[in-house]
């Protein structure tokens, strides 16, 4: 596997991911969700506002890359905050 260059970084990041998509399956099996509608007047359900919190924090980071540079610790907290909104909101 060093033809892929895992670093500590890519490596917490991919285990957060699997970490979340295992937790919201529990959670889809024990506790099941009616979907609901929010601002954006669509139904949405846990993984769906997932799927939308990672996606918009994706281009929040991107954003943050070309706009700010390469601080990025300070994305994490906006993207905290978006993840935040768009549970409770959306």
């Amino acid at each position: 596997m060093d033809w892929m260059a895992w670093t500590w970084p890519t490596a917490i990041f991919f285990i957060v991911i699997a970490s979340l998509l295992f937790i919201f399956s529990v959670l889809a099996v024990k506790f099941p969700e009616m979907p609901r509608k929010g601002v954006l007047r669509i139904e949405t359900t846990r993984g769906d506002r997932l799927f939308i919190t990672l996606l918009g924090s994706a281009f929040i980071n991107l954003a943050w890359l070309g706009i700010v540079g390469a601080n990025q610790p300070y994305a994490l907290i906006v993207c905290l905050i978006y993840a935040a909104a768009v549970f409770r909101w959306v």
